[in-house]
C-alpha cells in the first residue's frame, strides 16, 4: 500500500473528521499492520483487495499474528481498514469498498470501573493540606469529579475557560466545545487555586494562560495529572484500583443513580452518540441487583 494512499486517508481524518492527533497516530500503526500484511501476502495495493483478502486478513490478525492482538485491537483495526476502504471508494480510488461486508468481532460490553461515593470523598479529602500542590491537586480532582471532564481536557483547561464562577468550557475529542456547570466544592477549591497557589506557580515559569499549572509554572501535564490521582488514592488507602478515567466514571454513575436523565449525562460528557452512555446505565443496574440480592429477603 502506498503512503499517498494511507497519508490521504489520514489527512482526511485530520482535516475532515477533526480527529486528534493522538487518534490519528493510532490509526497510522493499524494501517502500517495492513499495509505489511498485504505487502507480505503479495496482494499489492488496496485496489487489489476483495472479500476473501479480507477475510484471510482478518483470520490473520485473530489467530496467525505473531505477537497476538486482543480481541479489542482485532476490531479497532479491522476498523480502521473499512474506514479506509471506505474513503477510497468514496474518493473514486478504487471501484468498490470491498470492507463493506467486513465484520469486526464483537466484543463484551466494558463496564466502567466507578468507586463508591464514599470513596470519591475519602480521595478528595486527602488532597487537603495547605502546601501550594496539594490546593492546587484538590482544584484538580473537585474540577474533574463535578464536571466528568477527561484528564486531556482538565489540564487543557485555560483561565478564560472559567466562563463564570459556576460554569467551565471543554474541549472534546475533535475540539468538540461544551459547557458543564461546576458545584459549589469544585468553585471553592477553584477559588483558592486562583488566588493562593497558581500566582506562586506562574512566577516559576513563562507566562502561560493555562488554568492548571506544575511545579515549573508550565502547563500540567496529563502524566502529572495522573501521579497527582495516584497520590491522592494512595494516602487514601481505598484498596480499589483508581485510573485518571476514575473520577470520569464515577461522575456518570453517580449521576445516573440519582436519577439524572441519560440525554443530560450524554451532554455533560460530551459523548457523540448516547449509545455510549448507556453503557453507566448497565452499571447502575448492576448496583440494584446486588442491593436487592442483599436486602430482600426472598432474592436468594
Amino acid at each position: 500500500m502506498s503512503s499517498r494512499e494511507i497519508d490521504g486517508y489520514l489527512r482526511h481524518l485530520a482535516v475532515e473528521r477533526g480527529l486528534a492527533r493522538n487518534t490519528v497516530a493510532s490509526y497510522r500503526r493499524d494501517l502500517q499492520i495492513y499495509g505489511g500484511w498485504l505487502e507480505q501476502a503479495g496482494h499489492g495495493g488496496p485496489e487489489y483487495v476483495g472479500a476473501a483478502e479480507l477475510a484471510a486478513f482478518q483470520r490473520y490478525l485473530s489467530a496467525e499474528r505473531q505477537p497476538a492482538l486482543a480481541s479489542s485491537s482485532v476490531a479497532r483495526v479491522l476498523s480502521t481498514v473499512r474506514g479506509l476502504h471506505r474513503f477510497l471508494a468514496e474518493e473514486g480510488l478504487t471501484e468498490t469498498d470491498a470492507a463493506r461486508e467486513l465484520k469486526p468481532p464483537k466484543l463484551p460490553a466494558r463496564l466502567p470501573k466507578a468507586i463508591p461515593i464514599d470513596a470519591v470523598e475519602r480521595l478528595l479529602a486527602a488532597t487537603d493540606g495547605d502546601e501550594p500542590l496539594r490546593v492546587r491537586d484538590k482544584a484538580l480532582l473537585e474540577l474533574l469529579y463535578a464536571t466528568g471532564a477527561r484528564v486531556s481536557e482538565a489540564v487543557g483547561l485555560n483561565v478564560d475557560d472559567l466562563v463564570d464562577a459556576e460554569v467551565v468550557r471543554l474541549f472534546g475529542k475533535g475540539g468538540k466545545e461544551r459547557i458543564v456547570p461546576v458545584g459549589s466544592y469544585a468553585r471553592a477549591a477553584i477559588e483558592a487555586y486562583l488566588v493562593r497557589v497558581r500566582p506562586q506557580l506562574s512566577s516559576r515559569g513563562r507566562a502561560t494562560p493555562a488554568l492548571f499549572l506544575g511545579a515549573r509554572g508550565g502547563r500540567l501535564t496529563r502524566q502529572a495529572a495522573w501521579v497527582a490521582i495516584r497520590d491522592a488514592a494512595d494516602r487514601a488507602e481505598l484498596g480499589l484500583e483508581v485510573s485518571p478515567h476514575t473520577l470520569r466514571h464515577s461522575f456518570a454513575t453517580h449521576l445516573l443513580s440519582g436519577g439524572a436523565d441519560v440525554r443530560v449525562v450524554q451532554e455533560l460528557l460530551g459523548h457523540s452518540s448516547v449509545a455510549t452512555t448507556q453503557i453507566y446505565t448497565l452499571v447502575t443496574a448492576d448496583t440494584l441487583r446486588e442491593m436487592y440480592t442483599t436486602a430482600h429477603p426472598r432474592a436468594r
